[in-house]
């Protein structure tokens, strides 16, 4: 799939304003409607100059929902952090998480029935951004384990990358067993089946 230009090739204020406008039309017409000529003229920017930054929609779509999700995971820091024990950290994540799959329909990912979390798997399938979800548990992880929660020898980007993964599951997949949109219910499966797997 073709990527947009690297932030050292891009005028970081056009392709800034180029993602704004195109996250303003993906919330007003929804993903599958939005046109590269509709974020050009929100854009206030031609159209090829659109394409100079993101040299096709999947690019731009691409770059839009990596936005967005960059934005949760900046508003989810605070809240992760506030919780002592890394049950608590993974729980608060995984509703995190799941607003964020309602922000998804918000912005028309889940227009037609039967269709999978759109963005949400579209987002884990991109390397970086999964390298980023990833970085983002190792401090707590850390924590955890200078704390005696988890064993000295976890392997910690693994246990980063498991804790994703489960995440990912509880938002794209439906239980038949607790209420996901409960954090009782989601901290006490989370504590039932993966963190005691940390543990020493």
């Amino acid at each position: 799939m073709s990527t947009a230009l690297s932030p050292t090739d891009a005028p970081p204020e056009t392709a800034e304003r180029i993602l704004r406008a195109a996250e303003v039309c993906v919330r007003r017409w929804g993903l599958r409607r939005v046109s590269m000529n509709d974020v050009a003229t929100e854009a206030g920017v031609s159209r090829g100059s659109v394409y100079r930054y993101f040299p096709d929609r999947d690019a731009l779509v691409q770059a839009v929902l990596e936005r967005v999700a960059e934005a949760h995971v900046a508003e989810a820091e605070p809240a992760v952090r506030r919780h002592p024990t890394l049950v608590g950290k993974v729980a608060e994540a995984a509703v995190v998480v799941r607003n964020l799959a309602d922000d998804e329909r918000r912005l028309g990912l889940h227009e037609h029935p039967g269709e999978p979390a759109l963005a949400t798997l579209q987002l884990a399938a991109s390397p970086a951004m999964f390298a980023r979800w990833i970085d983002f548990w190792i401090p707590f992880l850390e924590s955890a384990r200078d704390a005696g929660e988890v064993r000295a020898d976890l392997d910690l980007r693994e246990a980063a990358e498991w804790i994703m993964r489960i995440i990912i599951s509880l938002v794209t997949v439906p239980s038949a067993t607790l209420d996901l949109d409960d954090p009782r219910q989601v901290r006490g499966f989370i504590e039932r089946h993966l963190v005691r797997g940390f543990r020493p």
